[in-house]
């Protein structure tokens, strides 16, 4: 592998190290009796509110729509994601001082699976809190479900929910691209080598 090439994998590997510091999803929800909206931020390891008490009044509007409880102790991910984000972190390392290209291809190719699989996990959580209501709950709307948007915006009843990739999906991506670029210019190396 050339200088680059090696330069370039460090770069994806250490820019993980940063989505420990910033949310990896966001869901703004903007209604009338929120005026200033309520924000939840997808950390690696947390579920927080944007601003000190939306957890805690999303948990409230939850309540009466019939949805469960946001409690991310009971969330099991956010127990192990850091532990595969530090593998990554510590393998991509690893793998930016050898020589084989095979090591990185397949760094990218595992990291693209979570990416996925933590993708399909999000929609499935979602489904589940929209889709399993309490029969009990004060508000009750006959057909209703209120699971956000994967990506993007949906109104649900007067509610309008936005849900997109925070700064850490953000990194990741980067670091994917950064990743492969460095198998690209490895490549172009190679080939300019061999004519």
């Amino acid at each position: 592998m050339s200088s680059r090439s090696k330069y370039l994998m460090l770069a994806a590997s250490l820019i993980l190290v940063i989505v420990f510091v910033f949310p990896i999803w966001n869901i703004d929800l903007e209604a009338p009796q929120y005026p200033e909206g309520i924000g939840l931020r997808i950390w690696i390891n947390q579920v927080t509110g944007e601003k000190e008490f939306d957890l805690r009044n999303l948990n409230g509007l939850n309540h009466y729509i019939g949805m469960k409880e946001i409690v991310p102790d009971a969330i099991p991910e956010l127990k192990f994601m850091p532990f595969i984000l530090a593998f990554f972190i510590g393998t991509g390392i690893i793998f930016s001082f050898t020589k084989n290209r095979k090591f990185i291809f397949v760094w990218i190719v595992l990291l693209l699976i979570v990416m996925s699989v933590g993708l399909y996990d999000f929609y499935m959580w979602g489904y589940n809190f929209g889709h399993d209501l309490n029969p009990h709950a004060p508000i009750k709307v006959p057909g209703m479900s209120y699971q956000p948007p994967l990506l993007g915006t949906k109104k649900l009843l007067n509610i309008t929910a936005t849900s997109l990739p925070g700064i850490g999906s953000i990194l990741i991506f980067i670091s994917v691209t950064l990743a492969a670029l460095s198998l690209f210019v490895d490549k172009k190396k190679r080939v300019g080598a061999n004519v």
